[in-house]
């Protein structure tokens, strides 16, 4: 049987792994998880409860959503995708982890200050937009004469990106739309209408032990 996905629906993390599981063609046993009622075979792994995780049937374990998204480039059959997706050269994979990087550590922070900012009482929501702004317009540069960060074709630095800008423009929608980051605008848009994004997005009750095995991506 495929290898053990626990995810959890909306969390961007989550849907970056989804996201390259899908577009690979790597399939998976899903195991939506509720994060406030975790299931004992989580708990059970020890360490970090934390999703996305998977488990292979080795019992090899990938507790990170990178960890899986590599994974998953090493399970695909789709050689000219996964070239596409993680360039060869080192130069180009270091900016391209450089973009990831900047992403988890430090947009990520004003992200979560900007999302939840009743909880971070100590500035307005508006200054937290302001720092997260400052990735916005870097990512809009970039994307000014291109389609993707990388250049004309997607890689792993948009498929790890575009989660969290999505949530970034869901806090205050209009605003976004509004905004002055047309690129940004038009790159997410696209991931949003995409077919690998419905997938990815697909609705799973939480798992319970002893339940019929759910396939991600679903079969066909």
């Amino acid at each position: 049987m495929y290898p053990i996905l626990y995810s959890f629906r909306r969390c961007p993390y989550a849907i970056r792994a989804r996201y390259c599981l899908t577009i690979l063609e790597v399939k998976t046993q899903l195991r939506e998880v509720v994060l406030k009622a975790k299931p004992n075979a989580l708990l059970a792994l020890g360490g970090p409860s934390t999703v996305p995780q998977l488990v292979t049937q080795k019992g090899e374990r990938y507790p990170e959503s990178l960890d899986i998204v590599f994974w998953a480039l090493a399970q695909s059959h789709n050689q000219a995708l996964v070239a596409s997706l993680w360039p060869v050269s080192k130069k180009r994979q270091n900016k391209l982890l450089a973009w990831i990087n900047y992403n988890d550590h430090i947009f990520k922070h004003w992200l979560d200050r900007y999302k939840y900012a009743d909880r971070y009482p100590e500035r307005s929501e508006q200054y937290y937009r302001l720092r997260g702004e400052v990735f916005l317009a870097r990512l809009d540069q970039r994307l000014n004469r291109q389609a993707y960060l990388m250049g004309d074709s997607m890689t792993l630095a948009d498929i790890c990106l575009f989660p969290f800008v999505r949530q970034f423009a869901a806090v205050d929608a209009r605003w976004f739309s509004e905004s002055q980051y047309e690129n940004v605008q038009a790159w997410l848009a696209r991931f949003l209408a995409s077919d690998a994004f419905s997938i990815v997005m697909q609705k799973f009750p939480a798992w319970q032990e002893g339940q019929a095995v759910v396939c991600f991506p679903n079969e066909n």
